[in-house]
């Protein structure tokens, strides 16, 4: 069998798939239907200082080839997810995990980002400065190379742990914000976040979701992120994890190809929860017919 392990800013992973954060919960949820250690690791839910209930409801819909969302964050803020998630996640998971942060300002992400600096179980830190479905944070920072250097400079000055910046493609130039990331010393970069889209009702003739517009995932973004992974690949020299619309095995080697070290699994395990596991388990056999036997060199192969 072929060599599916990766590493991962010096944590080295079983495997390149990581469930991406909001789609996979804080993991144990997914161990009641299998062995969630067969992943390479995973993001958990997004998470801010402060507990937040999210945006009003509707805030999903369908698409043709995705799902948009409106979720807003919602989660039980930094502290609860200490003291009440991560413990139970611990029973089941045994292999370092990924926090993702949110935050409304620089000093709010570091701040989030200080307190979870002191639970082992957590590898790296996944700094969201790409959200869509929020007012006055989140996509705000990502949209700006200034803004997003910025935060990323806050969280590495009160935090030893890996710091993975996750960037938005609603940009115009995506490369320059993975050089302002990276000059400020991210350790690794995940591109890419929802794309802003909206649906209408033709009955009502209003927006479907509460919030407007949400954020466009599944399989009508993986070329779009395939193009802005080969983009940072180019721009940077640090680890990408790429995501977007990723939903097979063949999906995996082809966003490895345009660069990425790992990927992220998001919209297709709300269709299949056993997606991500899927995935692995196919990637032996699609690695033998394509005539490859060390995943990790693939990365950035197709330059």
């Amino acid at each position: 069998m072929g060599d599916l392990s990766v590493n991962l800013c010096g944590i080295e992973l079983d495997n390149p798939v990581i469930p991406a954060s909001g789609t996979f919960g804080y993991g144990y949820e997914f161990a009641e239907l299998y062995d969630i250690n067969c992943l390479g690791t995973f993001s958990f839910k997004g998470t801010t200082l402060h507990m937040r209930t999210g945006n009003p409801q509707p805030r999903i819909a369908e698409t043709n080839a995705g799902m948009l969302n409106a979720v807003g964050l919602q989660n039980p803020g930094v502290d609860a997810v200490i003291r009440e998630e991560l413990p139970k996640l611990a029973k089941v998971f045994h292999k370092p995990v990924i926090a993702n942060v949110s935050g409304f300002s620089a000093a709010e992400y570091a701040e989030v980002c200080r307190r979870l600096d002191a639970v082992p179980q957590i590898g790296w830190l996944e700094v969201n400065i790409s959200c869509p479905n929020i007012h006055g944070g989140g996509m705000s920072f990502g949209t700006d190379p200034k803004a997003a250097a910025e935060v990323t400079r806050a969280v590495k000055g009160v935090t030893a742990k890996h710091v993975i910046v996750k960037l938005s493609p609603n940009v115009t130039d995506i490369a320059e914000i993975a050089r302002a990331c990276e000059d400020a010393g991210a350790d690794a970069l995940s591109l890419i976040n929802t794309v802003m889209a909206m649906r209408i009702d033709l009955k009502t003739r209003r927006p479907v979701l509460a919030n407007t517009t949400g954020g466009l995932s599944g399989p009508a973004v993986f070329p779009l992120a395939l193009r802005m992974v080969w983009q940072a690949y180019e721009a940077v020299s640090i680890p990408i994890i790429g995501l977007g619309g990723i939903r097979s095995a063949e999906d995996v080697i082809e966003m490895m190809l345009a660069g990425a070290t790992a990927v992220q699994i998001g919209a297709a395990n709300l269709v299949n929860p056993f997606a991500c596991r899927d995935i692995i388990d196919a990637l032996p056999e699609t690695m033998e017919r394509y005539g490859i036997k060390t995943l990790s060199k693939l990365t950035g192969g197709a330059h």
